[in-house]
């Protein structure tokens, strides 16, 4: 139906451009809608790619979690015996350990204090895989040697310029004296202002509070030959139900369901969504319902001329349907603008992707179809002989 109309008169069209001030209005209001919704869904995204920045850079197929742990920055620490009973496990080919803590990391410059993420592992056998760190791990050989995280927030310090005039920075963390070496990339989270890897050894000294046998994440690296599902399997049925065994996508789906569902990140984001939709829905279908009234007379006209009331709902998702294409483009244009400075003010990854655009885009339709479904009751009453 929609491709027969089309091709004739475009009445649809002429409709929509009759009144540019009535179709600024409306564009300005889909592209309103369509910025709130790129915006809530771009941090929502940034949030939980922040989240799960360490878990793709994990060296393993499996990962050992403790049970009553959900997400990265309260992880509880396990028994490295639990690793010790499955290290000789059929397909398994190395283990290794990772401990994590969230640590107070005292401004160089100005002595304030901040919240980090500190990664530690054995440097002979790195856990993690980030290019720009993975030739810097021997540094951390060294006790009390770190590297920082380039990408770390500006109120953490200008470490990466004093580092230009010196190998090594004295640092504060958890007020222990600390040496920074090097420097590398990861992100800034919601939950930390920056990330500082180290030895186990040099962790330990920083976290007095810990014990060497418990750590945080045990790393399973299988045989060539191995099956993931029937090793993963085989390693659920040794240990037992106080230690998950997950693989690095549940791990990763496991993090972002922490901030989409128990924390106030995902339901603010997911409610800020829903309004941009709704805002859209209301202002189009005001636009449309107010093109029906002023014009019910030439749709009365249509009717009596024997078109019929298919032909005109048509007319009006059509412009529905305009609205919606018209609408989107400079939503789209200013939400990568928007993007951008965001990106650049929090150190947060928001960019634009394919899949979301095409979902915002999608949304924009169904808001612009249901305002004209809406909108279709008041052409529905168009009866020539009520008009005439």
């Amino acid at each position: 139906m929609l491709g027969k109309l089309l091709r004739k008169t475009p009445i649809a069209w002429l409709q929509v451009k009759r009144e540019k001030t009535r179709l600024l209005v409306a564009l300005s209001g889909i592209a309103f809608a369509d910025i709130l919704m790129f915006f809530q869904l771009g941090l929502m995204a940034a949030a939980f790619d922040a989240a799960t920045s360490i878990h793709y850079r994990l060296r393993g197929d499996l990962f050992l979690l403790n049970a009553l742990s959900d997400n990265m920055q309260t992880i509880k620490p396990f028994p490295r015996s639990r690793l010790f009973q499955i290290s000789e496990a059929n397909g398994v080919a190395s283990i290794n350990t990772l401990y994590t803590g969230i640590a107070t990391w005292r401004n160089p410059d100005n002595r304030t204090s901040w919240q980090v993420q500190v990664y530690a592992f054995n440097p002979s056998h790195p856990a993690l895989d980030i290019p720009d760190a993975s030739p810097q791990f021997n540094k951390l050989k060294l006790l009390n040697y770190a590297l920082y995280d380039r990408t770390a927030r500006p109120t953490l310090g200008n470490v990466g310029s004093q580092l230009q005039y010196a190998p090594v920075l004295s640092a504060q963390l958890n007020d222990r004296q600390i040496q920074i070496a090097g420097l590398f990339a990861l992100g800034v989270s919601f939950a930390s202002d920056g990330n500082l890897l180290m030895s186990d050894s040099s962790f330990l000294r920083v976290f007095p509070n810990r014990q060497p046998d418990q750590i945080d994440i045990g790393l399973v690296s299988l045989a060539a030959d191995a099956s993931l599902e029937q090793v993963q399997a085989r390693l659920r049925a040794i240990l037992p139900n106080d230690v998950l065994v997950l693989t690095k996508q549940e791990l990763i789906d496991r993090e972002k369901a922490y901030w989409g569902q128990n924390r106030p990140i995902g339901v603010i984001f997911g409610f800020g969504t829903i309004v941009g939709f709704l805002v859209g829905t209301v202002i189009v279908y005001q636009i449309l319902y107010s093109d029906v009234s002023d014009h019910l007379p030439e749709y009365a006209t249509l009717k009596a001329m024997g078109y019929s009331d298919r032909y005109l709902v048509g007319v009006v998702l059509q412009e529905a349907f305009i609205l919606a294409i018209l609408g989107f483009i400079p939503g789209f244009a200013i939400s990568l603008g928007l993007y951008g400075l965001i990106a650049q003010a929090t150190l947060l990854p928001v960019h634009m992707t394919l899949n979301r655009t095409t979902l915002v885009l999608m949304m924009t339709l169904v808001m612009c179809v249901v305002s004209g479904a809406i909108a279709m009751r008041k052409l529905q009453a168009a009866d020539p002989a009520d008009i005439f």
